[in-house]
């Protein structure tokens, strides 16, 4: 039997909604780390499902290290304005920037393993956060400034 409190803690460390949450504990029979398993696959799944979806929508960021000599421009773009409005989406264009501007531009971004957890690539956090909101979401063009 799966309590609450257990589907509460995988939400906290997925982001994924109470009924995925419920269902995946089910599945795994409260094993947490197959809990996780499943939920990534279902994240994989729906990412590749949502790949032939047009993101129109989105925002352009920037970053500038704080020693002036490293910039980047990102245009990551989503599905709707109201994803692409949103803190996580943001957030999430934060940080490919930050990648962009810590790793370069020498292998394609989204192969690159994340560097705040090298057990993800750049595709991976995206995916993850493509089952999250459950809109296609695109890195359509990066450019970083050195001096």
């Amino acid at each position: 039997m799966v309590t609450i409190d257990q589907v509460k803690q995988l939400r906290e460390e997925t982001a994924a909604s109470i009924t995925d949450c419920s269902h995946v504990l089910k599945e795994a029979g409260g094993d947490f780390k197959k809990a996780k398993e499943i939920l990534k696959k279902r994240g994989k799944d729906l990412a590749g499902k949502k790949s032939c979806r047009q993101a129109l929508q989105g925002i352009i960021e920037s970053y500038i290290h704080p020693n002036k000599k490293v910039g980047v421009l990102l245009e990551l773009n989503c599905e709707t304005d109201f994803v692409g409005k949103s803190n996580d989406f943001q957030n999430l264009a934060h940080e490919i920037c930050l990648q962009i501007a810590a790793m370069g531009e020498e292998s394609p971004i989204l192969e690159q393993a994340w560097i705040k957890d090298t057990s993800k690539t750049i595709k991976d956090l995206i995916d993850d956060f493509v089952a999250k909101v459950g809109e296609n979401i695109v890195v359509k063009r990066s450019i970083r400034y050195d001096i």
